[in-house]
């Protein structure tokens, strides 16, 4: 295949000419294609499925880490062990395109490789690589792991991902009309386009944004010196980089600069979109952010024998169905925990990255009422944790290790490892309740209850991220109901938070699972049926056409 003159290889549906290039740093397609950490993957990794789906005109830009995030292991205790292991994609196909970037004002040879759409079914993706003979070993671990602990590495992640991004889609001659940022880890690819363009205004034109963090510490910064030190700015003096992002201070502001080098930006639920026009409104010269609410792809995630039963309104076809999946996925945790789970006792799961405002171990932090819990013998349940702390983010390590340790005295808790696609799905056809708990408002959107809908799990939640859009308490989730928040203390609103997930837990879940099979059977359903179409990636992919690049 020439990938010179490069072109989407199906036929193209009408409403979705235009052409776009999608740059994300992580894409979660396919469990054997292991280059995504968390949400930010998922959500990626649906919208190229969704892509495919629709027939748009659009590919994907990302990195190929050849250690991947990082290999979840045990040590001798059960705790966790971080392990990187070298990946090898024979599907992936060499474009023979090899070119070089700038970084630290020193040349670094960069290869592309190529997803075909029809291997995961996705829009075609090109994954880039510095992991060439041709480079000196420090320039070869820029594409080792994703989110690498160094700064200098991270700052070259981010050339390769927009410098190398943009100049491998010039390579392509694919001339998109847009380029689109998932997060702004690629706003490097605006001083690309602004050597190109020669104007800011015409890079405004190309440019368009979509952002996932709901508060400005999450946002990532990086001393302007050493950004402009490492040819970030790919030429610009600092004084013209300063002029063209409204930057004052020291501090480089990543998605700052992808707002006013964008021409319209989104935010990833209605609820973050209000709390981003807040967050960021003080500033000046920002592009304006709408909304485009997350989703995740149904045609991948969802149980198609539940959704079957269920429009046949077969309840036995149905229950038993749920039964199997729970049964199934039960397998997985007596392989790795030596628990048998039974699968007629409600089961919650609470599985995702683990970061400190998500409150992993929420449920254990009174720990009477816990004891309570797992020991209650009129309304038994089974709890399973899983997910991949950041393998330097020291405290969400150490809460993951609490977990195992309080796990050591329950046979109906587990603590699993491995969370990447296949684990996720299987967590959530093992869920009947899926738990979440962050901190309102710090979830932008938080997609893992949609593909735990998808498979017959309750949703569960505080009232962040797309729940105020799906959730219709007790008639298809439950949900914590919302607090004044912001004139809390943290504490005040986690003690708030734990008793009224306790109260819901104790006095509606837990009696209704037991006592009123057909009422929790129509929860289940209400969900699967309210996520099916407005959760669903097809939906959003859409809407990014519609909304974001017309």
């Amino acid at each position: 295949m020439n990938f010179r003159n490069f072109q989407v290889p199906f036929a193209i549906d009408e409403r979705y000419k235009k052409k776009v290039a999608y740059f994300s740093m992580e894409f979660a397609v396919h469990q054997p294609l292991k280059i995504y950490s968390g949400g930010l993957g998922f959500l990626a990794g649906s919208h190229m499925r969704s892509a495919y789906e629709l027939r748009q005109n659009l590919i994907g830009i990302g990195i190929l880490w050849k250690y991947g995030y990082y290999d979840q292991a045990r040590n001798q205790d059960q705790t966790l062990q971080v392990g990187w292991m070298e990946k090898i994609y024979s599907f992936l196909e060499d474009t023979g395109i090899k070119f070089q970037i700038l970084v630290h004002d020193h040349p670094v040879w960069v290869k592309a490789l190529y997803l075909n759409p029809e291997t995961f079914k996705t829009a075609p993706m090109f994954l880039l690589t510095t992991d060439l003979p041709e480079n000196d070993y420090v320039s070869q671990t820029i594409t080792h792991r994703l989110y690498d602990a160094n700064v200098s590495t991270k700052i070259a992640q981010f050339i390769l991902l927009g410098v190398g991004g943009a100049k491998l889609i010039d390579e392509l001659n694919y001339n998109p009309d847009l380029y689109h940022l998932n997060e702004a880890h690629g706003i490097s690819s605006a001083f690309y386009l602004l050597n190109k363009f020669k104007s800011v205004d015409m890079v405004r034109k190309h440019l368009v944004f979509t952002t996932h963090t709901p508060e400005e510490a999450g946002n990532e910064k990086h001393d302007i010196y050493l950004c402009h030190k490492m040819s970030y700015f790919c030429g610009l003096t600092l004084d013209e980089v300063r002029r063209v992002t409204g930057t004052e201070d020291d501090q480089f502001n990543h998605s700052l600069a992808a707002l006013r080098f964008a021409r319209l930006s989104n935010g990833v639920s209605a609820l973050h979109g209000d709390v981003s026009r807040r967050m960021w409104g003080k500033y000046n010269n920002i592009c304006p952010i709408i909304s485009i609410t997350n989703a995740q792809n149904w045609k991948y995630w969802a149980d198609k024998q539940l959704y079957t039963a269920m429009e046949n309104k077969d309840n036995d076809k149905f229950d038993d169905r749920k039964q199997y999946l729970k049964k199934r996925a039960f397998e997985i945790v007596a392989d790795q925990t030596g628990k048998l789970f039974d699968p007629n006792v409600l089961t919650i799961v609470w599985a995702r990255r683990f970061a400190g405002y998500k409150r992993a171990d929420l449920l254990t932090w009174e720990r009477e009422r816990f004891d309570a819990l797992m020991r209650n013998t009129k309304y038994p349940v089974q709890i399973i944790w899983a997910g991949k702390p950041y393998p330097v983010d020291y405290p969400a390590i150490s809460q993951f290790n609490n977990l195992v340790q309080i796990s050591k005295e329950y046979d109906n808790m587990a603590v699993v490892i491995g969370y990447e696609l296949t684990l996720s799905k299987r967590m959530k056809q093992a869920a009947d309740v899926w738990l979440n708990n962050p901190r309102v408002p710090r979830e932008a959107s938080g997609t893992s209850g949609m593909t735990a809908a998808m498979n017959g799990a309750v949703n569960f939640s505080t009232n962040d991220g797309w729940i105020p859009e799906f959730i219709n308490h007790a008639n298809n989730g439950f949900v914590v109901p919302m607090a004044d928040y912001e004139n809390m203390t943290v504490h005040d609103q986690d003690d708030y938070d734990l008793n009224h997930i306790y109260d819901i837990l104790e006095k509606q879940i837990m009696p209704l699972y037991y006592e009123g099979k057909d009422t929790w059977r129509d929860i289940v359903k209400n969900g699967m049926r309210d996520v099916r179409f407005q959760f669903d990636s097809n939906r959003m992919a859409h809407e990014y056409y519609e909304l974001l690049y017309k």
